[in-house]
């Protein structure tokens, strides 16, 4: 062990358990490289509706290199400027403005969203009442109802309103999801809709994205061996919040922290063991950020934990591909 402090006392020893897989997923990666490519094919500025992803240190990193983010077209002046929407999805009216508005634009709506979409619009033409699964406000929930008319999805976020939902008709009903939710909530209110609703048309795969999936069971595995478990995410990152959810019912103190800045080392006056993540829009700046602010008061040894392998790749928006 180094010595601390002139004093001589020496650092206590903390083990770090590092997730696998943590961080950006393809989605989040295909994203950011539509603005960071648009910056560089366009020049500044490059107008973002809504954050990109929604994490501050890429949101603010962004920001640096030229990108103007807004919430809503309205605030975007009369530009020739690229218009880029964010990965979580938008409603048909966005692009609807935009093409009015003769803004040049792309999405970068991640794909697994756009599935989630494509499946909602084939419920409804076939003529089925669709349940939305999702958290009211997040703009992917807000996106995925905004695909169809007022009243063709209907938002249910707990167990109690699965029991309290009255459909128009049980034999013509199907149900969708937001990506980013906790598998285990989800599966309780999944499992409300089928009991209540044995015919309800499921998705024919998972809703919930591959990388919310594997961060969890990751979190699982590595929060019942730990006394604290440090999550790298925003406030405002669904996935990242899911994960120090899942941290918690597996059996570890969880917080939810922008970077090591955020770290508040009483949390830790009682560990030996800390696992470490990052939300699917976080960098790997930030856990390695989160690393060195621990070797600074710990002698650190980190040890790797594996849950699952990511190939996943997506290619970006035809209109950069080129």
């Amino acid at each position: 062990m180094t010595a601390e402090n002139s004093g001589n006392s020496a650092k206590p020893p903390l083990k770090v358990l590092l997730c696998s897989p943590r961080g950006f997923c393809a989605g989040v990666v295909r994203a950011i490289d539509s603005v960071e490519q648009a910056l560089k094919r366009y020049g500044a500025p490059v107008y973002v509706r809504h954050e990109i992803v929604h994490n501050r240190y890429v949101v603010e990193s962004l920001k640096a290199k030229g990108a103007i983010f807004v919430e809503e077209l309205s605030e975007i002046p009369d530009t020739k400027a690229p218009v880029i929407f964010s990965a979580h999805g938008v409603p048909k009216s966005i692009p609807e403005e935009s093409k009015r508005r003769n803004f040049f634009h792309f999405d970068a709506t991640c794909p697994l969203v756009t599935k989630v979409h494509r499946e909602a619009e084939i419920h409804h033409k076939r003529g089925r009442e669709i349940v939305l699964i999702g958290h009211a406000g997040h703009p992917e929930v807000v996106g995925t109802l905004g695909q169809l008319p007022e009243g063709a999805l209907t938002l249910v976020q707990t167990e109690a309103e699965a029991e309290a939902f009255q459909p128009r008709d049980v034999s013509k009903l199907a149900y969708v999801t937001q990506t980013t939710l906790s598998l285990d909530d989800t599966a309780g209110i999944v499992a409300v809709l089928k009991r209540r609703f044995p015919d309800i048309v499921a998705p024919h795969k998972e809703d919930i994205c591959y990388a919310t999936t594997n961060r969890q069971e990751a979190v699982k595995s590595v929060a019942a061996k730990s006394d604290v478990l440090l999550v790298l995410g925003s406030a405002n990152s669904s996935n990242s919040v899911r994960l120090a959810e899942v941290g918690l019912r597996s059996g570890a103190q969880s917080y939810l922290i922008d970077d090591a800045d955020s770290l508040d080392l009483a949390w830790l006056a009682r560990a030996s063991v800390v696992g470490v993540t990052a939300g699917a829009s976080a960098p790997e700046v930030l856990v390695q950020g989160l690393i060195d602010r621990l070797s600074q008061s710990f002698e650190v040894t980190v040890e790797e934990v594996d849950a699952a392998r990511e190939t996943v790749t997506f290619k970006l928006p035809r209109v950069l591909a080129g």
